[in-house]
C-alpha cells in the first residue's frame, strides 16, 4: 500500500501588524454636547435616596406650549410591592412573583391558611 503525504507550504512569513499603525481605542470619549456642570466624574450617587418619598407619591409639573401648567399626581397602588434589585433578577414581572408566592402558599398547612382567611375577612383584606 502506498502512503500519500501532503505538504503545506507557505510562501513566507505572514506579515504582523505594527503597533504604530494600529489605532488605539479611546477609553473615555469626550462629549462636546455635555455642559461642564453635568460632569459627574468622581461623584457617587446614593441608592434609594428618594425611595421612601416615592412610595408616598409624587407630582409632576408639565409646562404646556400655551404657557399653562398641568400638574399630574402619581400615587402608587396600595397593593404595590417593591422588589430589591437582586430579587428582581429572578422575578422580572408580576406573573413570576405571583407564581412563586402561590407555590409557597401551597406549602402552608391548611390550619394556617384557614386562620389567614379569617384574618383577611376580619380586617377587610382580599
Amino acid at each position: 500500500m502506498k502512503k500519500s503525504s501532503s505538504v503545506l507550504s507557505v510562501a513566507g512569513k505572514q506579515p504582523q501588524p505594527k503597533e504604530k499603525n494600529m489605532k488605539k481605542a479611546i477609553n473615555n470619549p469626550q462629549n462636546d454636547d455635555m455642559l461642564p456642570e453635568y460632569n459627574f466624574d468622581g461623584k457617587k450617587g446614593v441608592r434609594g435616596k428618594y425611595a421612601k418619598a416615592m412610595q408616598k407619591g409624587y407630582s409632576v409639573r408639565v409646562l404646556n406650549e400655551d404657557g399653562t401648567v398641568t400638574i399630574q399626581h402619581f400615587i402608587p397602588k396600595e397593593s404595590a410591592v417593591l422588589l430589591d434589585p437582586d430579587v428582581k433578577v429572578y422575578f422580572p414581572d408580576s406573573e413570576s412573583v405571583n407564581q412563586a408566592l402561590r407555590s409557597l402558599i401551597n406549602l402552608i398547612p391548611e390550619k394556617k391558611m384557614r386562620r389567614a382567611a379569617e384574618n383577611r375577612a376580619k380586617y377587610g383584606g382580599k
